[in-house]
């Protein structure tokens, strides 16, 4: 069940009018007054984030728009799941954090693996907004043991869990512990009979590049590298596609192989510029010239 199987406009405009809130008033700081009519005639649908914000301003859950009824509850589950997921891709921690405080209690949430969805994301949130280290690796640690007590055999999901851990303790610095957990993460990924998620392989041969490149051997990470830019060409996928090519032009800089390290951060920028991500095209123009200088002076 969506939201277009609800008469989610008659919802939206019965509780408006109850809240007596105008339609500008609702409007401010979430999407145009043009939208919310659109919302209100069923001719368009919010986003997941909007719809957060338009039940904050109503004051009511997010499930008081769906109806009372289990495949109503699941898409709930499925809504939060999505926006997490959304907050997760901008790293909005914060946001994060309030999401899964405001649903731990939830009798929605009350399956395993949805607490074991809540407690994963809370335990990332520890370590990037508290810079709690030691509580962000135990509650990761306990989100995979909640459906896998003997930590053997993992599923997909318990390698993304696995995952986060291995990228906390790389941005701990504590290298060693990093490297046996995306090991391990690898290893596990290869035994699963099938990945629903492509982007997952994506994600640990990325981060195990980076780490690689932080240690000095830059002859693996490249070999990473490559092998995650050939997943992202196979998946069709451009998650974190431009980012493996900036990576491997770091290492091939760092390499002394100037020509083939300009190609591949040429490329990185190149990729950012087609994903419209201004932002990253300016850092990696700026760490592109601060490694320039970095390695040209050595």
């Amino acid at each position: 069940m969506s939201i277009e199987s609800i008469n989610f406009g008659e919802v939206l405009n019965s509780l408006r009018t109850y809240k007596k809130i105008e339609i500008n008033e609702l409007a401010e700081g979430i999407c145009t007054p043009e939208d919310i009519e659109l919302f209100e005639r069923n001719h368009k649908y919010p986003t997941m984030e909007q719809l957060v914000k338009i039940a904050g301003k109503l004051n009511v859950q997010i499930n008081y728009f769906f109806d009372i009824t289990s495949s109503s509850h699941f898409n709930y589950v499925i809504t939060i799941a999505k926006l997490i997921d959304n907050y997760k891709r901008e790293r909005n921690y914060q946001a994060i954090y309030e999401v899964v405080q405001r649903e731990k209690n939830n009798p929605l949430f009350g399956s395993i693996s949805q607490q074991q969805y809540l407690i994963w994301h809370e335990g990332i949130c520890v370590y990037y907004l508290k810079g709690s280290r030691e509580l962000a690796i135990e509650l990761l640690k306990k989100a995979i043991k909640l459906t896998n007590p003997k930590y053997s055999n993992l599923t997909e999901i318990e390698v993304d869990i696995l995952t986060s851990m291995a990228l906390i303790e790389k941005d701990a610095q504590n290298f060693d512990a990093a490297l046996s957990l995306f090991l391990e993460a690898l290893n596990h990924i290869k035994e699963l009979p099938y990945i629903k998620a492509p982007t997952l392989k994506i994600k640990i041969l990325y981060g195990y590049s980076q780490l690689l490149t932080k240690v000095g051997k830059y002859q693996e990470s490249l070999q990473y590298c490559e092998e995650g830019i050939n997943n992202c060409i196979a998946a069709e996928s451009n998650y974190q596609f431009a980012d493996l090519h900036y990576q491997a032009g770091e290492n091939y800089i760092r390499m002394g192989q100037l020509d083939k390290g300009n190609e591949y951060m040429e490329k990185a920028i190149n990729l950012f510029n087609i994903q419209g991500n201004d932002e990253y095209v300016q850092l990696v123009k700026k760490e592109y010239n601060k490694l320039l200088a970095e390695c040209v002076h050595i």
